[in-house]
């Protein structure tokens, strides 16, 4: 089943969210080699591709998991929430209609 992962950044977290960007992508890029990932991204602070300083409110995935304790247990080992980036993270059901 999909799942949405929606985290919501600490404030200030650019400094942080950049020292680990590394890590968190290389997960997102085992989810897309696996072929479970939709889509994912972070949220520009400011109505721009490219926010700068102004940074990130958080982010948002949405993959394939087995259950909803997988995608939760997945969401809550990313190196942003070890990094302190993410103050909020909440895991939801997705059904795609389109």
């Amino acid at each position: 089943m999909l799942y949405v992962i929606y985290a919501e950044d600490v404030a200030d977290s650019l400094e942080k969210r950049m020292a680990v960007r590394p890590a968190h992508l290389a997960r997102l890029q085992l989810l897309h080699d696996e072929g479970r990932l939709v889509t994912a991204g972070p949220m520009p602070a400011v109505d721009s591709n490219e926010p700068g300083a102004a940074g990130f409110t958080g982010s948002t995935v949405i993959a394939e998991f087995e259950s909803l304790e997988e995608a939760q247990s997945w969401a809550q080992d990313d190196p942003f929430v070890a990094a302190g980036v993410y103050q909020k993270v909440t895991v939801k059901p997705y059904r795609r209609t389109f």
